[in-house]
């Protein structure tokens, strides 16, 4: 069975105008762009795939900030906006969604920035790779400034988790915001980064990661424990 990764920043309630909310999301597709050709251009979301090939995503401006006000919530103000697109690629198993929650401040609710991503076809092969993930959490990263992000096995997060709260566990591809402390020394061939001013990026393998790699799995408990140690794995900060 092929193993789905998937991509996903996270942080607590920060509230945000449409206007910034617009900014950072500008950011982000400019940035994820330059990382992948199949990350060029984005769709909304339609009643068919032939009605969201004619919605494409504006990815600055006005029309971007009037896009995330429609996604605001009708009931609750706290709940922020929230925005969902689709790359256009009409296989199912190649192609990448996003699903975007920012400016919300109710108390104990995330906002996040999640990918879906492609299973197999030639996006997938390109995506699937360390270089293509790590520029994706990057992104993300520098874009709306979580306090974790992650890109990594849903198999994975299963096996060592019942219940995954972000910033709890650990996977192929991470962020941890500058925030939740000095990242240790990690054990090879773990590769570790800065994010501009903001963060560290942790690669824990070159090669794809799979849950049915014993290697692989004992790695990534082996560095869950380094990072326990150190006081990084914790549910997300919640404003009080």
């Amino acid at each position: 069975m092929t193993e789905t990764i998937y991509a996903g920043s996270y942080w607590g309630a920060r509230k945000e105008s449409a206007e910034a909310c617009a900014l950072r999301m500008e950011r982000l597709f400019a940035s994820l762009a330059n990382v992948d050709p199949g990350f060029a251009q984005w769709f909304q979301q339609g009643r068919s795939r032939k009605a969201a090939l004619q919605r494409p995503i504006e990815p600055r401006g006005p029309a971007l900030e009037a896009l995330i006000r429609r996604g605001r919530d009708r009931v609750f103000e706290d709940l922020g906006f929230r925005v969902r697109g689709w790359n256009g690629v009409t296989d199912d198993h190649d192609a990448s969604g996003f699903d975007v929650t920012c400016g919300g401040y109710a108390q104990a609710v995330n906002n996040f920035c999640v990918f879906s991503l492609p299973t197999q076809g030639p996006h997938a092969e390109r995506v699937l790779t360390a270089p293509i993930l790590g520029g994706i959490v990057r992104s993300m990263a520098t874009a709306w400034e979580p306090e974790w992000a992650i890109a990594t096995s849903s198999a994975h997060r299963d096996l060592v988790t019942e219940n995954p709260k972000p910033g709890t566990f650990v996977g192929w591809v991470m962020y941890l915001a500058r925030s939740r402390g000095s990242v240790p020394p990690l054990p090879a061939p773990v590769r570790i980064e800065p994010v501009e001013d903001k963060g560290t990026l942790l690669i824990l393998t070159p090669e794809r990661f799979t849950v049915s790699n014993p290697e692989h799995v004992a790695l990534a408990e082996h560095v869950r424990g380094l990072l326990e140690n150190s006081g990084l794995m914790k549910p997300l900060t919640q404003a009080a």
